[in-house]
């Protein structure tokens, strides 16, 4: 005795099986913006989600989203925008749509080099 219902849930099985597992991330292009609330788009199976961050002396911080493998994830890598050349890291997260926040501002110059004295003071 065949089952018509369990076809029907096969097929759909199978025409869902691409989606069901695929990563959904959003991408938005290299941006001086601090609003960078992209497009959604789909990765590959070696790929994550990221947040890359870039900085340059006496400019604008610069910010862009998208997939990306993960062995390219917390690298530091120079890329070219508007005629500067920024360090841009690539933070990376894992899951759907993980890099919809907001990012993170890049502390300032001060900050990154005052606060390994501060914490060096407090303990003495």
């Amino acid at each position: 005795m065949k089952c018509p219902l369990c076809f029907g849930l096969v097929c759909l099985l199978v025409c869902m099986w691409p989606s069901a597992f695929s990563k959904e991330c959003f991408f938005c292009e290299i941006t001086a913006s601090t609003k960078c609330p992209g497009t959604k788009m789909s990765c590959a199976e070696d790929e994550d989600c990221f947040v890359g961050q870039g900085a340059a002396l006496g400019v604008s911080l610069i910010q862009n989203k998208g997939c990306t493998r993960s062995i390219n994830c917390g690298k530091e890598q120079p890329v070219a925008h508007m005629g500067v050349t920024y360090s841009l890291v690539t933070n990376c997260c894992h899951g759907n749509l993980c890099n919809v926040a907001p990012s993170l501002k890049v502390p300032s110059l001060f900050l990154q080099l005052a606060l390994p004295s501060i914490l060096m003071l407090g303990l003495l």
